[in-house]
């Protein structure tokens, strides 16, 4: 494939990568697991296409492109993280449990009365 063809084939892999990475943030905002599932197979199947890429000279629009892409996914791993905190939150005090920096205090305070 030429300079040109490789180029392009990377332009359309990121065009679908950004159309992706949106479709995420959508399925991230409505808690919505079988689109997130299906979009991070999508994400998978494009990574390896990119990984099957040799190297190219990077125009204006792709580095654009990746710079979009890269924002993007970082706000849905910055979501992502933020639902998984609230989950966290949510079972422990459903639980009781766990406590540990104040287990951790209560632990210390103990020690030093002995």
């Amino acid at each position: 494939m030429t300079a040109c063809g490789k180029e392009a084939q990377l332009r359309e892999t990121l065009r679908h990568m950004l159309a992706v990475l949106e479709a995420e943030r959508q399925a991230l905002a409505g808690l919505d697991l079988d689109a997130i599932v299906g979009t991070t197979r999508d994400k998978d199947r494009l990574c390896a296409i990119l990984d099957g890429s040799t190297p190219v000279e990077l125009d204006e629009e792709c580095r654009s492109l990746l710079e979009t892409a890269r924002r993007l996914n970082a706000v849905n791993r910055q979501v992502r993280n933020i639902i998984a905190a609230n989950v966290a939150t949510r079972l422990n005090i459903l639980t009781g449990t766990p406590r540990l920096y104040r287990a951790g205090v209560q632990t210390s305070l103990a020690a030093g009365r002995g």
